[in-house]
This record gives C-alpha cells, structure tokens and sequence, in this order.
C-alpha cells in the first residue's frame, strides 16, 4: 500500500491510483450496472502498488469498493473546484477515521508512515492514506493537478504529475490517439 509520509513521489501515486480506481468503479457501473466484482477490486488495488490488498479480506476489499463509488462524486469535482470547497469535503471525510499515525515496515519495505492505528481495518487504511495524500496535494498545489479527459466520449479523472501541468488525457491511450487522429484530420480537412 502507499503511503503518505510527505514524499511527492509517494502522494502522487496515491492520488493516481485512487482515481484510477475510482475510474475502474465507475466504468464497471457504467458497462454493467453492477459496481466491481471483489476479486477484479483486489488485483486492481495490487496492481495499483496497494500490496495489502492480496490479503485483505473480501469484505473490506468491498467496503473500500464502496466507499471510493460514494467518494466518486467529490472527486468529480476536484477538476473545476476551489481549495476552499476541496478542504471542506476532504475535512468531512477524515472526520470518520481514526488518523493514529505510526511507523511501520510491514512485508519487507522500508520504514513508512501509516495514518491509522495497526488494528485498523484495510479499507480505513486506504481510505486515510488516499485522504492524507490528496490533503497534503491540495496543500501544495491546490485543485490545479486534478483534471478530467479531454476526449470527447470520455469522463475520466486524472491527476497531472507532469512538471509543466499539460496532462490533457486519463491514462487510457486510446484518448489522445482519438483525440490526435480527429485534430490531425479536421486539419487536413481544413487545410
């Protein structure tokens, strides 16, 4: 699992895995009205660098499921927001964990930092570490990295770690090359 001890690395992939996994939620909702199956949630998770998530029990894996879909409205609004409103939701939010911050070096990684006690539950630790991360980004940079697909059939969230702040598309390539490919021929069009 990542966390979020006040590294930039360390925020950024929290906050892009958990909006890709709020975009994957989303998707599974949109594609078969149901929200994702426990088992694709945990290798979605795994893949997304929250190694816990191998282990943690089916019934967190669906609590967390659930909570990032309730989530998913608020994070929608992060691209056309201001602080100020961010703050507000983000300060709701982390008033229903537990945030007990200790150190900890769990399967075989460096010593990190965990928002929450060891007895808490795997869905409250994802859920602390991806709330401390986004607090800690809207501290430093405010709503500006947060962003949705410019494609034009796509509503994706993304969160833009470029250095310039030019990231235009989720991370799903065929956007920009549909994107790329309309442009390129309405020039030729024009031209």
């Amino acid at each position: 699992m990542y966390v979020t001890s006040g590294n930039d690395t360390e925020i950024q992939l929290t906050i892009d895995a958990a909006i890709e996994f709020a975009n994957a939620i989303n998707d599974a909702i949109d594609d078969t009205g149901e929200i994702l199956e426990p088992e694709a949630a945990r290798r979605l998770l795994h893949d997304q660098g929250f190694s816990r998530a191998a282990t943690a029990p089916i019934a967190a894996v669906r609590r967390l499921t659930q909570r990032v879909l309730d989530l998913l409205p608020r994070l929608s609004t992060l691209p056309t927001s201001d602080v100020g409103a961010a703050g507000t939701w983000v300060n709701a939010e982390l008033t229903e964990l537990i945030i007990a911050p200790s150190l900890s070096d769990h399967d075989g990684s460096e010593l990190h930092v965990h928002w929450t006690p060891p007895s808490a539950s795997f869905d409250d630790q994802v859920m602390a570490d991806v709330l401390m991360a986004i607090t800690q980004d809207l501290c430093e940079h405010g709503v500006k990295r947060f962003g949705r697909c410019a494609a034009d059939d796509c509503e994706h969230l993304f969160y833009d770690s470029s250095r310039n702040g030019s990231r235009r598309f989720c991370s799903d390539p065929r956007c920009a090359s549909r994107t790329h490919t309309a442009d390129h021929r309405k020039r030729r069009k024009a031209g």
